[in-house]
């Protein structure tokens, strides 16, 4: 199956003057060919999202849900095609495409609800002579670069919000996966959204995210992407005063202590590490296991890894697909090698899975023995590798924790609710999961350091996109 498909740029589906290829990464074969849009088309996105700003910004919030709710029926009527695409440029097993899609529809529902609660708030005068009115604006344009490792749920991050709050949105979904954005843009066509307020374009990564960050029209710039990308955005951001929402690369850690229920650590680990080939950025990278239970957990760990099934069958019972691409199977691939030179056990996997001839497949991967003079302890791993490290020291593991930059996601796995809360106390990252994981659209995702700024998901995110005005009258005498 080839797909073709269009930009989507003031309310019109453009063919752009190129295509580029889509290539299934479980297959290595050519699954879609896209417009490539050039700068000219950012330009043309950009000046189209600026020229919709006074009638969307300027829309009842009533017509801003009505039409959200008539994307998401939209997005409804199409779940097999959204999924098919999803499931092609990624080479995600069949049932991984559906917290995707589910992802886009949730979130238009959820900030169609969400804006409708945001009301102005009186402000109290100290000295009686004024009456003070706060309320909250769009911003302005907003762009949005996405990363390739969810394509509709990162979508779905940014388009709820944008068109919640009444901000002409430029999505620029990475050139790796596009056809699942594209297929966003065709169901705004057809819905017949107002010229504009939408506008969908890939191409040449940093040719087309310089031209949208260094332009002086969006207010706003949101990214999911490392950190490295968000430094050079913000770099070439700097033309005007923006707002940025960033969430950025993740280097999160695992305690687990002696009382810690080793079953449940062991799926939540397992399962986040080998869920979507590893690709996630809350998934664990330094899993930290206290030096009398280290034997245990290992064999636990083990167990569940030897029973991850990798392939790519649409009809078949697969848990992991492969990673983006060639290039992403050699960083990993060298980062274990690197790990093993510098003393640690290679306990499984480390390489193609065996069977596997072709595609972008890495086996599950536990590694033992890591430690901080290694890249897979400094650097994320964005693949299927468990990084297993001993510690016997509550202070000790706490600062190794930290001993990161980034600072997304971290895991406390204990019985004892007043470590848990110690050690989230201590933990600088912007979430702290403790005997479990969740994530959910009405949850905030953030992160500090390096990891971030500003709020995926929950009500939260609507600030990113709203503009507070202070009205002040006099009170007449």
């Amino acid at each position: 199956m080839t797909l073709s498909k269009c930009m989507y740029i003031g309310g019109e589906l453009c063919e752009g003057n190129a295509t580029m290829d889509v290539v299934n990464p479980a297959t290595e074969q050519v699954v879609g060919r896209v417009a490539e849009a050039g700068v000219a088309d950012a330009c043309l996105a950009l000046e189209a999202a600026e020229r919709a700003f006074p009638l969307w910004s300027g829309t009842s919030i009533a017509e801003r849900v009505e039409w959200m709710q008539r994307l998401r029926q939209a997005v409804l009527d199409t779940e097999e095609h959204l999924r098919e695409c999803v499931h092609l440029e990624m080479g995600k097993p069949w049932a991984s495409t559906e917290e995707d899609f589910r992802m886009l529809a949730h979130s238009l529902a959820y900030y169609a609800e969400e804006i409708s609660r945001i009301h102005a708030e009186s402000l109290v005068d100290r000295d009686g002579t004024h009456v003070h009115l706060l309320s909250r604006q769009p911003v302005g344009v907003a762009a949005a670069f996405l990363a390739w490792n969810f394509p509709l749920l990162n979508l779905a991050y940014k388009l709820g919000p944008a068109m919640a709050a009444g901000c002409p949105i430029v999505i620029k979904p990475s050139s790796k996966t596009p056809l699942s954005a594209y297929a966003v843009g065709e169901l705004c066509a057809h819905i017949g959204l107002p010229a504009g307020v939408v506008n969908i374009i890939s191409g040449v990564d940093h040719e087309i995210g310089d031209a949208i960050s260094s332009s002086t029209i969006p207010a706003l710039i949101t990214l999911i992407g490392s950190t490295q990308t968000g430094m050079h955005v913000m770099r070439n951001g700097a033309t005007s005063i923006k707002r940025y929402s960033m969430e950025l690369g993740g280097n999160a850690p695992v305690l687990i202590f002696p009382d810690a229920d080793l079953d449940l650590a062991a799926d939540v680990v397992c399962g986040v590490k080998f869920a979507n080939a590893g690709q996630i950025c809350v998934t664990p990278n330094r899993v930290f296991v206290h030096s009398e239970v280290v034997d245990s957990f290992r064999e636990k760990v083990l167990a569940r890894t030897h029973a991850v099934k990798v392939g790519y069958d649409r009809h078949g019972d697969i848990d992991m697909g492969p990673v983006i691409d060639g290039a992403a199977w050699e960083r990993i691939h060298g980062l274990v090698r690197d790990a093993v030179a510098n003393g640690a056990r290679l306990l499984t996997g480390g390489g193609r899975p065996e069977g596997v001839e072709r595609g972008s497949f890495y086996a599950p991967t536990v590694i033992d023995g890591v430690s901080e003079k290694m890249r897979i302890y400094r650097e994320e791993v964005f693949g299927p590798v468990i990084s297993l490290l001993t510690f016997d020291d509550d202070e000790a593991v706490i600062a190794a924790a930290n001993d990161t930059e980034a600072g997304l996601s971290s895991f406390i796995f204990t019985q004892d609710r007043k470590k848990a809360d110690w050690c989230a106390e201590k933990l600088r990252f912007g979430e702290v999961q403790i005997n479990g994981i969740k994530y959910a659209i009405d949850l905030p995702h953030c992160g500090v350091k390096q990891s971030g700024i500003g709020v995926d998901c929950s009500p939260l995110a609507l600030d990113d996109y709203l503009a507070i005005k202070r009205v002040t009258r006099a009170i007449e005498h």
